[in-house]
């Protein structure tokens, strides 16, 4: 696979950990320890996973199927608007230059997307002249949307 599409597609699986990570640090509790408490908590019962909702598990498949297709196309414009947060023009340009670098891809899903509340993982497959490669796309659901972190 060409060096600048792994590139692209490593660069925009680390900034999607990172916003992930980053989201997990600020969030109530920020990752610190409890106080210590003088009365032991009371017992919990083990809690139950609930069903992923239908109107979510959809909408991660639609997201996750038009990630696919914009990278097939080469098409950094409709990649952008699948981002949680507006990307600049010049973010755009540089991945449209390594997809375009790129040449000839195939890519597909590995399998349905890992849907975990609000957060799911979409694996993705590429392969181009240059080799293969799989990323795992994070994704959010922020403001009731489904999308890319980063």
């Amino acid at each position: 696979m060409n060096r600048a599409l792994a590139g692209g597609l490593v660069l925009v699986g680390v900034a999607g950990a990172g916003v992930v990570l980053g989201l997990l640090l600020v969030a109530p509790g920020g990752g610190s320890q409890p106080e210590p408490s003088a009365t032991p908590p009371p017992p919990s019962r083990p809690a139950t996973p609930s069903a992923p909702d239908e109107a979510d598990t959809a909408a991660v498949a639609v997201l996750a199927r038009a990630i696919v297709d914009a990278i097939a196309r080469h098409d950094s414009a409709a990649f952008g608007k699948l981002t949680c947060r507006p990307q600049t023009a010049d973010a755009l340009a540089r991945l449209q230059r390594m997809w375009d670098a790129a040449g000839p891809v195939t890519v597909k899903l590995l399998e349905p997307p890992d849907l975990r509340g609000e957060s799911a993982t979409a694996k993705v497959h590429v392969e181009a002249a240059g080799g293969v490669k799989d990323t795992p796309f994070p994704l959010h659901k922020e403001n009731g949307r489904w999308c890319v972190p980063g």
